[in-house]
C-alpha cells in the first residue's frame, strides 16, 4: 500500500507546487519527475512532500528559526507561518550584517535559516553560510543547492505555491508540538478572503 501524502496530491496539484521552470541545473534534475512537452519540468511529488516531512523535523525542536524571502509573493506566507510557530523573519531587502554583524541594530543570531528562494536570498544564504547557521532552501529546478543543507523541491515563485508549503510546516510543525487544533486555511496564507 503506497505512504500517504500530507494532503492529497489534488490539493497539491492544484496549487501549482510541482510546476518548475525550463531551465533545470544539474543539482535540481533528481528532483524531476518528467519534463513536459512545453519544456517545464515537474517535480516529484512524493520527494516534496517527504522533504516538508524531514523539514519538520528539523524545525519542530529548534528555539530561533529565521525565515527569508526577497520575493513579494513570499510576504503573507512567512508572515504567518511566523505568527502561528513563533519565529523571526526577514522579507524583502536582507540588510548585509543581519547575521554577520553585531553592531547592525537588527542583527539575528538564528539555530537555522529557512530561505524561500537561494538566488534572490542570497546575500542572506552568504551571511548564514559565514555563520555557520544550517540553512533549508524552497528550490525550484533553476536553482544551484551547493551550500544548502536540505532542499525542498518546489515552484517556489507561485502565490499558491509558496502559501501551501508554508501552510504545511505550521500544521506539521505544531502536530509535533503537541498542539491539536490548526484552525487556518490556505486563504490565511494567500492573503485572500
Amino acid at each position: 500500500m503506497p505512504e500517504e501524502l500530507l494532503i492529497s496530491k489534488q490539493e497539491y496539484l492544484s496549487s501549482g507546487i510541482h510546476i518548475g521552470m525550463k531551465s533545470r541545473t544539474k543539482n535540481m534534475k533528481k528532483f524531476i519527475y518528467k519534463v513536459r512537452e512545453d519544456g517545464l519540468a515537474v517535480l516529484n511529488l512524493k520527494t516534496l512532500d517527504v522533504r516538508i516531512s524531514i523539514t519538520v523535523k528539523f524545525l519542530v525542536n529548534m528555539k530561533k528559526i529565521l525565515v527569508i524571502g526577497r520575493k513579494l509573493n513570499s510576504h503573507k506566507p512567512i508572515k504567518k507561518f511566523c505568527e502561528i510557530v513563533g519565529c523571526d523573519y526577514v522579507i524583502g531587502r536582507f540588510m548585509p550584517g543581519t547575521l554577520t554583524n553585531p553592531s547592525y541594530e537588527k542583527f539575528l543570531e538564528p539555530d537555522i535559516v529557512v530561505l524561500t528562494d537561494p538566488l534572490s536570498d542570497r546575500q542572506a544564504l552568504k551571511e548564514a553560510l559565514d555563520s555557520r547557521i544550517p540553512i533549508i532552501a524552497l528550490c525550484d529546478t533553476f536553482n544551484e543547492t551547493r551550500n544548502i543543507d536540505l532542499v525542498i523541491p518546489c515552484n517556489n515563485k507561485g502565490r499558491k505555491s509558496l502559501a501551501l508549503i508554508y501552510l504545511l510546516l505550521a500544521r506539521e510543525i505544531l502536530k509535533n508540538r503537541g498542539e491539536k487544533e490548526f484552525n487556518y486555511k490556505l486563504e490565511d496564507f494567500t492573503g485572500e478572503k
